[in-house]
């Protein structure tokens, strides 16, 4: 006897999905004629058998699709989507859940669902990733946003992209045809509200934090590529993604983010951390180093840097100690390691070194304490290269609390110190821009930062890289002027230290002694600026700690 609903009563939506199915589900099983037969192939067929029912319960298949938005994907059947498609998406469905971030990406692409994603900066990091968009299902890079969007065209053709793929007129025109739009106007692509996650490139500090804020009001995640404005107020714009109801994450693919995941594996794993950081190209006279003088520590001639491209202020900002102290502010920030008193010590050494450097002094290694952020030198004090060095990489160590762990430890070949208590896992290359589509999809697919400040721990200082005179400019990190040192956050508060990511374009008010680092009261700063007034904000909601 057939069962009805009571009157007045809605049907469950188990059996109003359930009938929704049958007629959408028998259309996509009856599109024999549009689509070659409606037979599977032999892969979709060996996937169904992999199911345990490969024909069963299709009409519950369906409504697992229906449900989980991918209408859109039946009604094209007979179109566009070939039957393999709707069949794999609905196997996908009947056998498990999506768990991988690359299944999910599947999902999105085979549901005509893209994740949205707009671009603000194209330079090197941004092309980086401009390179892998067209390579990663289930993401539409809808529009950019570059001050000079020939040089972003530029930028696209260099890493093999066609004209028509980014010749949209507007970022309507590009999400209706899946292309992308490129243009000034990175307000217009914040506000759009097709738009899911913004990439934040520009390295420019002051304004990635009016990009990053914007965006948040607007209802987008936020992948912050310039961490020289996490470094200054990272905490408060964590807080105001959170309060927007947004994911606030540092990129993949920098080093920030890969020491945060190495951070994160070990306590997940029961491991105290005793360190974590990155390698670096390091002797003391770099941080005296300019745009001027930077080609000739790289190895090249100021010709061979214009033929490629290269920007000298960027790369003078590693050389000269600016980049591995924003970083490991963030790192410290995202994590609450602690950072040294008097900023980065940089002992030098190979891999094989760095469980043994990265102990307390107290056990015959460079630490002030257990859980701390440091870097590792290539250089010797001659200048060459130490063999099988960790510049371009990342590591942290952990201890054996017990001596059974120590024990595994020695019985798997760790990589660890003389005592085998302290063991390294490093990874030794990272690739920048190219990964950063990792942290795209974990904010928009899990909710899910790819490392994110959690309290301030830390501060990166601007510090006078010459004797300073009143009337000077300060130019930033990398530039002529400053140079940027790593403090704990207790200290540079206490002494109202001026943060590095504030000193652009920055008149100097009375004589800054070379070394020295500077306070507020050492300059005339625009007051006026969103990046000044939250990180004056951050002074006063945040307790730094030591």
């Amino acid at each position: 006897m057939k069962r009805s609903s009571p009157k007045g009563r809605a049907a469950p939506a188990s059996t109003r999905a359930a009938g929704a199915v049958s007629s959408a589900g028998e259309a996509v099983w009856a599109t024999d004629a549009a689509n070659a037969g409606a037979r599977p192939s032999k892969a979709v067929a060996r996937a169904a058998a992999r199911t345990g029912r490969p024909w069963a319960g299709r009409e519950k298949c369906m409504a697992k699709i229906i449900r989980q938005g991918g209408r859109r994907l039946l009604d094209s059947v007979g179109g566009p989507a070939p039957i393999d498609t709707v069949i794999q998406t609905a196997l996908l469905y009947a056998g498990h859940e999506p768990v991988s971030l690359h299944q999910q990406l599947q999902q999105r692409a085979a549901a005509g669902r893209p994740i949205r994603v707009g671009l603000i900066g194209a330079g090197k990091f941004g092309a980086m990733y401009l390179a892998q968009v067209p390579r990663t299902p289930g993401v539409h890079l809808a529009a950019i946003a570059d001050l000079s969007p020939s040089a972003a065209r530029a930028n696209l053709a260099r890493v093999g992209w066609p004209a028509e793929r980014s010749a949209a007129t507007s970022i309507d025109d590009a999400l209706a045809h899946g292309s992308t739009h490129v243009g000034e106007d990175w307000q217009a692509l914040v506000r759009h509200p097709a738009i899911d996650v913004v990439v934040e490139c520009t390295g420019h500090p002051i304004a990635a934090v009016d990009h990053c804020l914007a965006a948040f009001e607007h209802g987008k995640h936020v992948v912050n590529v310039t961490v020289e404005a996490d470094a200054f107020c990272g905490p408060l714009l964590a807080r105001r993604a959170a309060e927007s109801g947004v994911v606030y994450s540092l990129a993949f693919g920098d080093q920030p983010a890969l020491i945060c995941d190495l951070v994160d594996w070990a306590r997940t794993c029961g491991f105290p951390v005793v360190a974590a950081g990155r390698g670096h190209k390091w002797q003391p006279h770099f941080c005296e180093s300019t745009p001027d003088t930077v080609w000739g520590y790289y190895g090249l001639s100021p010709e061979q840097a214009a033929r490629g491209g290269l920007n000298p202020k960027m790369f003078n900002s590693f050389l000269d100690g600016s980049k591995p102290a924003i970083e490991s502010t963030a790192v410290a920030n995202a994590t609450g390691l602690a950072v040294p008193a008097d900023g980065l010590q940089y002992p030098l050494g190979s891999i094989a070194d760095i469980p043994k450097l990265t102990r307390p002094c107290s056990e015959g290694g460079v630490l002030e304490k257990k859980g701390m952020v440091e870097v590792i030198s290539s250089l010797r004090p001659d200048g060459t290269p130490i063999d099988y060095d960790i510049r371009m990489g990342v590591w942290v160590t952990v201890e054996a609390e017990t001596d059974y762990i120590r024990h595994c430890f020695e019985e798997y070949n760790a990589h660890t110190d003389d005592s085998g208590r302290y063991f390294t896992l490093y990874k030794r290359w990272h690739l920048i821009g190219l990964e950063v589509g990792l942290s795209v999809a974990s904010v928009a697919l899990r909710g899910e930062a790819t490392g994110v400040a959690q309290g301030w721990h830390a501060d990166v200082v601007a510090t006078a890289k010459r004797d300073l005179l009143p009337g000077d400019r300060l130019d930033g990190e990398g530039g002529h002027t400053v140079w940027g040192k790593l403090q704990p956050a207790t200290k540079s508060v206490a002494a109202g230290g001026l943060p590095l990511g504030l000193a652009h374009d920055v008149k100097v008010l009375r004589p800054v002694a070379k070394g020295r680092c500077l306070s507020w009261d050492d300059v005339a700063l625009d007051t006026g600026t969103r990046a000044f007034r939250i990180r004056q904000e951050m002074e006063s909601l945040f307790v730094p700690m030591g």
